[in-house]
């Protein structure tokens, strides 16, 4: 398949710059892959589309503060966005500067401790922080929120908040797992009173999220890594709930691509590991029944991963559908409940 069969016409208008009032008062696009089928619903009414005895899985990672700003020793102005944090010391980050710092030279970030460039890979600078503190409390007391960039706003004390879903808690991602951004513990405990079950992973979003497919052929494309844990009391949940005629709902892309790479080799496996999967239509999904998710980026690869969930065809009609309804987009906007194509 072709980069260009999964654009799309998105006014800027509809891309959500800010979250709304409360977490769950988000539209909702209901799309049945099965009898490919839309309706438009509200987020409140989830629990109506779960039963007794399904499964919830959540991503439970937590955003870390990982834009930084500071000035090479040259004196050119540096942005640092870190991508992965290696140790207590060392980090993967993208840095933007007028000319790439080589390594062996210094950045002094926030006029407050330098970091070292001790290595490139690829786009990757690897960094170590010169400091008796540790990387995560040096971002802590230092760095920005990472807001996607399709927000023009800076982080500002409500997105600190917003920006993080209720649930989160495992520091190391650069972008939140924004479809557990419309849950709050309100809801949370509708959906356990009414007998669905609650679990979680956790997948390390990275920056790379956010970038567009460039090749023309979608095969072409290599796909950014991220780190995922898969704990064995959500593995022996996912087993009970299909044993038991249940369905596994995925809250999120990342809550997805974590399970199917856990799965690759067979049955799901618990454990640490590192993905690039790339789905795409065609894909034969092993674990997930249901997908939760919000609105994708044109020509991106997660929009190529609900495609491959909820069918071609029927996701590029729903797409057609939230621009026409004025659904919100992105990050802050509203959300879609995907039922599995039935082959």
């Amino acid at each position: 398949m072709r980069t260009l069969d999964f654009d799309f016409y998105l006014p800027d208008c509809l891309i959500a710059q800010h979250p709304t009032p409360e977490r769950t008062a988000s539209r909702m696009l209901h799309i049945d892959g099965s009898n490919e089928k839309l309706s438009d619903e509200v987020f409140s009414d989830l629990p109506k589309f779960l039963n007794k005895g399904d499964l919830l899985v959540f991503n439970d990672t937590r955003v870390i503060k990982a834009r930084l700003f500071g000035q090479k020793h040259t004196g050119g102005n540096v942005e640092v966005l870190v991508e992965r944090v290696i140790n207590q010391h060392v980090v993967y980050a993208h840095v933007r500067a007028s000319r790439s710092p080589k390594v062996g030279s210094k950045i002094r970030l926030s006029d407050a401790f330098d970091a070292e460039v001790i290595a490139r890979h690829d786009d990757l600078f690897e960094l170590r922080f010169i400091s008796d503190s540790t990387v995560l409390e040096l971002l802590e007391l230092y760095g920005a929120l990472p807001l996607p960039p399709y927000i023009t706003h800076k982080a500002t004390t409500e997105d600190e908040e917003r920006y993080q879903t209720v649930y989160s808690k495992n520091l190391g991602a650069v972008a939140a797992p924004t479809a557990g951004l419309h849950f709050n513990d309100t809801m949370l405990d509708t959906i356990k009173q009414k007998g669905v079950n609650i679990a979680y992973v956790t997948l390390h979003v990275g920056a790379g999220t956010f970038q567009p497919v460039r090749v023309e052929n979608i095969h072409e494309h290599k796909m950014h890594s991220e780190l995922y844990h898969i704990p064995q009391a959500t593995v022996d949940m996912i087993a009970a709930t299909k044993k038991n005629g249940g369905k596994v709902t995925a809250i999120g892309t990342t809550a997805m691509r974590a399970l199917e790479s856990a799965a690759q080799h067979g049955e799901l496996q618990a454990g640490e590991g590192e993905t690039s999967i790339f789905i795409t239509p065609g894909y034969q999904f092993k674990v997930v029944d249901r997908l939760f998710t919000n609105f994708h980026l044109p020509k991106s690869t997660l929009l190529m991963l609900v495609s491959a969930f909820g069918g071609f065809e029927l996701i590029k009609k729903a797409y057609a559908h939230a621009v026409a309804q004025k659904y919100r987009f992105f990050s802050y906007g509203d959300a879609m409940l995907i039922e599995k194509q039935t082959p």
